[in-house]
């Protein structure tokens, strides 16, 4: 792994990670770009998305926000989980909305990460913010050289 530069590792784990990723892409969700604790990931809202309130349904919010959060903290090449997330919604997302989720890793130490992701629409509004504590496990995604 110590012959990548950080940007290809983050690419290279990203690769990894997506092939294998059943439940983002099945959601229709768009990997925008990964970098070294950093990853956007895009998702249109569907009508299967939507709520009885006519909203989308804040488990999908928190889905895309998830995958956001899990590619930042993965893009080091060593694998990692989500230890705790939370998420608060503020303003509804919309039957046709494009989301974006822009995952940022705050903080990374032995084994522990803080990763924000901020949900936003094509207009920039605010739509969510989510703060996900990684944990490190055993493994690597990249394939040993």
């Amino acid at each position: 792994m110590s012959s990548h530069s950080k940007e290809e590792i983050a690419r290279l784990s990203a690769k990894a990670m997506w092939e294998e990723d059943n439940a983002s892409q099945g959601l229709g969700m768009e990997l925008v770009s990964v970098a070294p604790g950093h990853a956007v990931i895009a998702m249109t809202i569907t009508k299967a998305m939507t709520n009885g309130h006519g909203t989308c349904h804040g488990g999908y919010i928190f889905t895309l926000a998830d995958s956001a959060f899990a590619f930042a903290c993965n893009s080091h090449g060593q694998r990692a989980v989500a230890q705790h997330c939370s998420v608060s919604f503020i303003a509804p997302g919309r039957l046709g909305m494009r989301l974006i989720a822009e995952g940022i890793e705050r903080q990374r130490s032995e084994r522990s990460g803080i990763t924000d992701v901020t949900v936003r629409d094509d207009a920039g509004n605010i739509i969510a913010e989510f703060r996900g504590n990684s944990r490190t496990v055993p493994g690597s995604l990249l394939p040993a050289e």
